[in-house]
């Protein structure tokens, strides 16, 4: 029959559908072709889209995981000293970073290493082997510099003997001008003092004082009946330290223009107040570690062994 085809076709049709590779055949299936319908989702049209569609969404899941993996930096991170500037840096070359150094040379270095143009505050950091935390650890404590502060102070006296504390030495003085100026948010003074009677005045303005270091505390001294006493104090050069929240204490013991005498004498004196007020329940080692450096400038590490 005319529609039926030879042995002799058949073969040359299979032969058609192979390939000869270095001698091997390889038999390849036909190729199926997707049915398609005219219209709806099995139409040319729709299967066209939906390939598009899930194309589109597989680029955003890998956009979305190129987002998530960290960016590298084509910079490598510079050390914290090479951030700093290049009068920083050339001090800071004075200091050897692994030696302990006494006191007595921490002082003179800590001089030499000031690069600013003003007088700079010499600061001491003691850190304590304490926990804050605790009522008894957390440590605080005030005394007058022996060799003074190096800068002078305003005082502000809230008392309603006016004429007594300007006397004494008290800037601004009285009860209706301090609370006028707090009023204002004018804080001009750099101590606040008050007398027992007028502390429930302050109560209002203790968000304004509180945050600055300013609220007249018994325990600073700076709420009294002795005006006089505490304001003379405050001239002298009385500070007052307490440890933060890593119990760590951070005070300035005086100016670079101190001379080495007056700086050892303040930081002798700082050592000797932290070392009274140890607590009982502290029985390891109480000094961890102690520095002293200039406004801006490196730091200094202390020999323990010269303080503790």
């Amino acid at each position: 029959m005319a529609d039926k085809k030879t042995k002799a076709e058949e073969a040359i049709e299979d032969t058609q559908n192979t390939e000869v590779i270095a001698g091997d055949t390889i038999v390849e299936a036909p190729v199926e072709e997707k049915k398609t319908a005219k219209a709806g989702k099995r139409s040319a049209k729709a299967l066209e889209e939906a390939e598009e569609k899930q194309a589109k969404e597989e680029r955003k899941a890998s956009d979305a995981e190129e987002a998530e993996k960290p960016k590298q930096h084509s910079n490598p991170t510079r050390s914290r000293l090479e951030r700093q500037g290049k009068k920083f840096q050339e001090k800071a070359k004075l200091v050897e970073a692994d030696k302990n150094y006494s006191l007595e040379e921490a002082v003179a270095l800590a001089k030499k290493t000031s690069h600013v143009k003003f007088d700079a505050s010499v600061e001491l950091h003691v850190n304590l082997s304490v926990d804050p935390r605790q009522a008894d650890q957390n440590i605080r404590d005030n005394l007058v510099l022996p060799a003074g502060t190096g800068r002078s102070v305003s005082i502000a006296v809230l008392t309603d003997d006016e004429a007594a504390a300007k006397a004494a030495g008290a800037n601004i003085a009285g009860v209706d001008n301090v609370l006028a100026d707090l009023e204002k948010g004018v804080l001009n003074f750099d101590v606040l003092i008050s007398t027992p009677a007028l502390m429930a005045r302050l109560g209002k303005y203790a968000r304004v004082l509180g945050p600055r270091g300013l609220m007249p505390n018994p325990k600073s001294g700076t709420v009294t009946t002795d005006v006089a006493k505490a304001v003379a104090e405050a001239k002298a050069g009385k500070v007052e330290y307490r440890v933060d929240s890593t119990g760590i204490i951070h005070l300035a013991v005086g100016k670079v223009s101190f001379d080495d005498a007056q700086l050892l004498q303040n930081i002798n004196a700082v050592l000797a107040s932290i070392k009274g007020n140890k607590p009982a329940s502290v029985k390891s080692s109480y000094f961890k570690a102690a520095h002293l450096s200039t406004s801006m400038g490196p730091s200094i590490k202390v020999d323990l062994a010269a303080i503790a």
